[in-house]
């Protein structure tokens, strides 16, 4: 492979850019929806999510903070995952302002929100999917000497799903017309999916 850049991340990477999230990318964003306990609407995207088991299905987010979805979701015990499709990508990015406790972002993005079918939580109504959670576990990071790390891993089990009927093809949720959203690296830097990108390989037997 050549020459290769090395650093060990606690002394610095010594480049113009830290590399870590370019290169864990591009990844799901967790557009996560969530009610406080005095009901107010809360819609916040957080970079560092995915899907972590089948059956029941559970995902996550991790928060760096204790912000305000944190909050809510303890109290609460619910959340929304809505897929940022690349039509709301404006909608998200004015959905991470940091602004009070009190302030409704649906109406800040300029976003219709949905009710659920199972939770109080509401959802993007024009997001193309829409993961209904009920809280199951908050982990607060650690480093590897076992120091507190100001980042909550939050996880839900998903007990409902929506999916736009345009976004379904013979039966199978296609990918590509849904247009999602990806976080990659940098300051800014974002991705989607095309039909180009696709290829395929047979898992061994």
């Amino acid at each position: 492979m050549g020459v290769f850049h090395f650093f060990e991340p606690r002394d610095g990477h010594g480049l113009a850019h830290d590399p870590l999230n370019a290169i864990v990318a591009p990844r799901p964003i967790g557009w996560i929806s969530s009610l406080s306990a005095q009901g107010v609407r809360n819609l916040a995207p957080y970079s560092f999510f995915n899907l972590f088991n089948y059956v029941p299905p559970i995902i996550g987010f991790c928060s760096i903070g204790p912000k305000d979805s944190i909050a809510n979701i303890e109290a609460t015990g619910e959340f929304v995952w809505n897929l940022v499709s690349r039509d709301l990508a404006e909608a998200m990015n004015a959905s991470s302002a940091s602004v009070p406790a009190d302030v409704d972002e649906f109406a800040l993005a300029g976003l219709e929100a949905a009710p659920s079918r199972v939770i109080a939580a509401p959802r993007v109504a024009a997001s193309p999917v829409q993961f209904e959670c009920r809280h199951s576990q908050t982990l607060q990071l650690t480093s590897a000497a076992g120091e507190a790390i100001p980042a909550w891993l939050v996880l839900g089990e998903v007990v409902g799903v929506h999916i736009a009927e345009d976004v379904i093809a013979d039966g199978s949720f296609d990918t590509v017309a849904a247009n999602p959203v990806l976080r990659g690296g940098g300051w800014g830097d974002y991705f989607t999916v095309s039909e180009a990108a696709l290829f395929r390989m047979k898992r061994p037997s």
